[in-house]
C-alpha cells in the first residue's frame, strides 16, 4: 500500500475514505460509454478503486484471464473517487455490474435496494473467514464476497530493539509489559510507540479491554472496558512512552516508524509496502498486538465485490467474483501488492510466502471490525476528532458523546 492510502484510512478504510485501503486512486472515472455497456447486458462492467499501478495492472489482469477463459467480454474502470462515483452511477440507474464496496457503505445501499445480496449464492460461501462474511451482513443477508483484507499488528525495529537490551522474549503479550518496553525504547527525540490518532488504530486497544462500539448491534461506545482502553492509552501518551503520529511531525504510523521517531507501531500489512519502497534500510519484525483485560484484539478492514441490483448480468458478474476470490488469484493479488486473502484455503500458502508477516494473518482468529450500519463514518469522524485531544481530554466523556451519536444511529 501506498504511503496515501495507509494514511487515509483508515484512516479504511482505505481506511477513513470509506472503506479501507483502496478508495481513492489515479484514473478514469466510470464513464458513459461505460454506462451504456452496462446496461445492454451483453459485457461486464467494473468500477475499482486501486492503491496504486501494481494494484490495477494485477486485477486487469484477472478481469482479463477470466473474460478470455469465460468468453464473457469485462472492462475495468478505475475511480478517481469510488465513493463519490459509484454513488452517482446508481443515481443515474448505470451502476457498474460489479465494484470494490466498503463496509461502510454497504447498509445504506442494502436499505435503498441499490446492491443484489449474492453472499449465499457462493460456491466458496464457506471458504470466508467468518468475521468477513458478518461483515457484509446486513439483516441476515450475506450481500458480497469480500475480496481481501488486512488487520492491525505491532511493527518492531530491530536494532533500536536490540539496542535497549531487549530480545524475542521481550516481545509483549499484555498490556503491562506492552508498557514496560515502550519506556525503555524512549528516548530523546524517539517515543517507544506511535500510532494515529483515531478509532482505527485507537480501537484495537478498546477491543483488548473486551470492549468495542456495538454489542450485538446496539450501541456500546460507552461502557466501562472501552474507558479502560482509553485510559491506558492516555496515561502512556501523559508518560511519554506512547505518542500520536502527528505529535511527533509524522503523517502516519508508519512515517513515524520509518523515520524512527518511533521504535514501535501499530499498523496494517499495508506498511511493509511503504517501508520497502520509503524506509529500505530500517530493519523489523511484527508481531500480534498484546492482550489487553479483555484477551485478545485487533482490527479488521477490507472491502468486497459489490454487485448492482439492476445489473442484467448478474450470473456472469457472480462468477467473475468467485473467480476474483479464488484461491490462486487472491494469492497472485497478495503477491502483486499486499493484501491477504479472505479465504480460508489460502491461508497455509500465504503463511508459507510471507513467514515473517504471520502474525497479521492470526489476527484473522478475533478480529473486530468498524461498524458498518448506516451512519457510522460520520460518527468514527467525530470520534477521531475528539481522540486527537485524548492525552488531555476526558475518556468517558469522549465515550458518552460517541454513544449518543451511534444511538442516534444504531437499531
Amino acid at each position: 500500500m501506498t504511503r496515501h492510502i495507509a494514511r487515509t484510512w483508515l484512516g479504511a478504510g482505505a481506511l477513513l475514505a470509506t472503506g479501507a485501503l483502496t478508495l481513492t486512486a489515479c484514473g478514469s472515472g466510470f464513464t458513459d460509454s461505460g454506462s451504456a455497456e452496462q446496461s445492454s447486458g451483453g459485457s461486464l462492467s467494473i468500477l475499482i478503486g486501486s492503491s496504486g499501478d501494481a494494484e490495477t495492472q494485477a486485477v486487469e489482469d484477472a478481469v482479463a484471464a477470466w473474460s478470455k477463459e469465460s468468453g464473457v467480454d469485462a472492462k475495468v474502470q478505475v475511480a478517481n473517487d469510488l465513493p463519490q462515483q459509484l454513488s452517482q452511477g446508481f443515481a443515474a440507474g448505470s451502476p457498474p455490474d460489479l465494484f470494490y464496496l466498503a463496509p461502510d457503505a454497504l447498509a445504506g445501499y442494502a436499505a435503498n435496494g441499490s446492491i443484489a445480496a449474492y453472499g449465499d449464492d457462493l460456491a466458496n460461501k464457506a471458504d470466508f473467514y467468518p468475521s468477513l462474511v458478518e461483515n457484509f451482513t446486513v439483516d441476515g443477508k450475506f450481500y458480497c464476497a469480500p475480496k481481501d483484507f488486512s488487520t492491525l499488528a505491532l511493527v518492531i525495529n530491530t536494532d533500536l530493539w536490540s539496542a535497549a537490551g531487549l530480545t524475542d522474549a521481550d516481545i509483549p503479550k499484555t498490556w503491562d509489559q506492552l508498557a514496560s518496553v515502550a519506556q525503555k525504547l524512549t528516548t530523546d527525540g524517539r517515543v517507544g510507540l506511535a500510532f494515529g490518532a483515531e478509532y482505527q488504530r485507537v480501537g484495537a486497544f478498546m477491543a483488548q479491554a473486551g470492549g468495542g462500539l456495538l454489542s450485538d448491534g446496539t450501541a456500546a461506545a460507552d461502557s466501562a472496558a472501552n474507558v479502560e482502553a482509553l485510559q491506558y492509552v492516555k496515561t502512556h501518551l501523559n508518560d511519554g512512552s506512547f505518542a500520536f503520529a502527528s505529535d511527533v511531525g509524522a503523517g502516519w504510523g508508519g512515517e513515524a516508524f520509518g523515520t524512527q521517531k518511533a521504535a514501535m507501531t501499530i499498523e496494517g500489512n499495508w506498511i511493509t509496502g511503504a517501508l520497502t519502497a520509503d524506509y529500505p534500510d530500517v530493519k523489523y519484525t511484527v508481531a500480534e498486538l498484546p492482550a489487553g483485560p479483555g484477551g485478545k484484539g485487533t482490527l479488521q478492514f477490507t472491502n468486497c465485490w459489490g454487485m448492482a441490483a439492476d445489473s442484467t448480468n448478474q450470473e456472469n458478474a457472480r462468477a467473475l467474483a468467485e473467480y476474483l476470490t479464488g484461491t490462486d488469484q487472491q494469492l497472485a493479488f497478495s503477491k502483486a501488492f499486499g493484501p491477504m486473502p479472505s479465504i480460508q484455503s489460502a491461508a497455509d500458502a500465504w503463511s508459507s510466502a510471507n513467514p515473517d508477516l504471520t502474525a497479521f494473518l492470526a489476527g484473522a482468529e478475533y478480529a473486530q471490525f468498524p461498524p458498518n450500519i448506516a451512519g457510522a463514518a460520520d460518527v468514527i469522524t467525530d470520534f477521531n476528532a475528539q481522540l486527537e485531544s485524548l492525552k488531555t481530554g476526558d475518556p468517558q466523556a469522549i465515550l458518552t458523546a460517541v454513544q449518543g451519536n451511534l444511538e442516534a444511529i444504531a437499531k
